[in-house]
């Protein structure tokens, strides 16, 4: 007698559901571009989705209660010249993301708390130093305001975004990055490339510390730490066939297990959930999301089910554990965009029968606070992110964060001429980050009291006056421009009635006058023959 033992996991019977039509976000125009990227990012106060955009690059944001159509004029983030191509928010400040693009310049924005009431053009920093195009931007898992760039020329540039300066340039890859992942503290970084090989790299020194073949196949290749120090990839074989593995760091050669899945040609995306340990693959092109789950027990990735629909995806982000309702036991929310304008809403559920917390479901998931500056992290310190209880709920605590940038002086700067000090800006020579000062701290003022510093929220003020009152200018300056129209349009047809009525007198005079004319010329004549008879009959006389 055989039997077949069912393996215990809680997350068996996990399910997927899509929410319906009017609950998701419609006529959105994703971008077409061919780079293979998500397209999506997602956080509990936002969805950012890049989009079609005529004369450069954009994506539109959206706060999570606009739903349903979405207008076709519809406030953009559009200051690149270039299609974006890669999106992050900020894991330690929901209303900061970065973007990159074929522009070559990686721009950090802040997104104003209740989303966009005008295109936004102007970012906080500007990120200059890739020859070109950018096309994967990543946040450290723990340190404050530290970014990681890859672009088509084959640097990889990790930021300080506070100051615009490069930290750390890793310049040993051979051709482009496919993709780049922090490990669970961010002491370690893997990259995979087109050479096809996996890399591990101290992303403080920059120092290679091993490599090996990842996949055979010529096509995209993902990476991604999991939490427990273990590497999950995806890509393609000699065949292209899609395929999985899990490998140990300090055995890259020898894959734990590598798995392959179909022949479909779309590059799959790992997406992590390190609270439950399960990886989500979503494949671009494809019309299901696979879920897996990782354990110590072998086969260590076991399968766990399909999420079916009948739409081909081109974009998919997900949601981090904070966004999700634990209410009612959602361990996951995929954000799926179609090619019909659709994105649709995918919540994957537990079956739970009771109510209350499931504290097994829900372990102290990633908080929005940093555990770490981006000084102390670059001088060697490492923390594990800082964690926190969903029990009771989620409640966000950035509403007044924003991102300062901070400028460094530059002490080669010579001090500008003239009687009073004055401010401007120097571009930091460091790093190659361009960005705006209010200030230069090494120019000081020898007449006259200091001036008053602003807060950031009274500058911000400022500037909407300062908006508003151009507004209403310009509406003011088109109201003038029409009444000038209308009036000049009467004043034209008042002179064509006078001309023609000037016309019409004219002629009448001129008849006049030939009628006149003519009865002098009658009277001469009659007195002219009148002389003559009386010269006629005195000569008779």
């Amino acid at each position: 007698m055989s039997f077949r033992v069912v393996r215990s996991s809680k997350f068996r019977h996990v399910y997927g559901q899509a929410l319906k039509r009017e609950q998701c976000y419609d006529n959105i125009r994703v971008s077409k571009s061919s780079w293979d990227s998500t397209f999506c990012a997602v956080n509990p106060k936002f969805l950012a989705i890049i989009v079609e955009s005529a004369g450069g690059g954009a994506f539109i944001v959206l706060p999570h209660n606009k739903v349903g159509r979405i207008a076709a004029d519809h406030p953009l983030v559009g200051g690149h010249k270039g299609p974006v191509l890669d999106i992050a928010w900020c894991p330690h400040n929901d209303n900061v993301i970065a973007s990159g693009s074929e522009d070559c310049v990686v721009k950090v924005w802040q997104i104003p708390d209740g989303g966009l009431s005008r295109t936004l053009t102007e970012p906080v920093v500007d990120l200059v130093f890739h020859q070109r195009r950018v096309g994967l931007v990543l946040w450290h898992p723990s340190a404050l305001n530290v970014l990681l760039t890859a672009g088509s020329d084959n640097q990889v540039v990790i930021w300080n975004v506070g100051t615009g300066e490069i930290l750390v340039h890793i310049d040993s890859h051979p051709d482009i990055v496919y993709s780049a992942c922090f490990n669970w503290d961010g002491a370690k970084l893997v990259t995979t490339c087109k050479d096809k090989k996996i890399r591990i790299y101290d992303p403080r020194t920059g120092e290679l510390e091993s490599e090996a073949m990842c996949h055979e196949g010529s096509k995209a290749t993902r990476a991604i730490f999991l939490r427990h120090g273990l590497i999950f990839t995806t890509g393609f074989n000699r065949s292209s066939e899609r395929q999985y593995s899990l490998r140990a760091p300090d055995a890259l050669n020898e894959p734990i297990v590598m798995v392959e899945l179909d022949t479909s040609n779309g590059v799959m995306f790992p997406l992590y959930d390190a609270d439950t340990n399960l990886i989500y693959l979503c494949g671009k092109g494809d019309s299901v999301i696979r879920y897996f789950e990782v354990t110590p027990e072998p086969p260590f990735v076991h399968y766990i089910n399909t999420f079916q629909t009948t739409e081909p995806q081109r974009g998919i982000g997900l949601m981090p554990k904070r966004g999700c309702d634990v209410t009612t036991c959602e361990v996951a929310k995929f954000y799926r965009m179609n090619n019909n304008g659709l994105c649709q809403v995918i919540s994957m559920t537990v079956p739970r029968k009771s109510d209350l917390f499931q504290e097994d479901l829900y372990p102290d998931t990633l908080a929005e606070d940093a555990a770490i500056s981006a000084e102390e992290w670059i001088d060697g310190k490492d923390a594990d992110p800082i964690t926190f209880s969903l029990k009771g709920g989620y409640v966000s605590s950035s509403a007044s964060k924003s991102l300062s940038v901070n400028k460094k002086v530059n002490i080669l700067n010579k001090p500008r001429g003239g009687g009073g000090g004055s401010s401007g800006a120097a571009s930091s020579s460091a790093g190659g980050g361009s960005y705006s000062s209010s200030a230069n701290n090494n120019e000081a003022s020898d007449a006259g009291p200091p001036a008053a510093v602003l807060s950031e929220k009274d500058l911000r003020s400022i500037q909407d006056e300062i908006r508003k009152l151009k507004a209403i200018i310009v509406k003011q300056e088109n109201r003038i421009r029409a009444l000038e129209a209308k009036v000049n349009a009467g004043n034209g047809d008042e002179t064509d009635a006078r001309n023609k009525n000037g016309s019409g007198s004219g002629s009448s005079a001129a008849a006049s006058n030939v009628a006149s004319d003519s009865k002098a010329s009658e009277s001469a004549n009659d007195h002219v023959s009148t002389s003559a008879a009386t010269a006629a009959a005195q000569e008779a006389d």
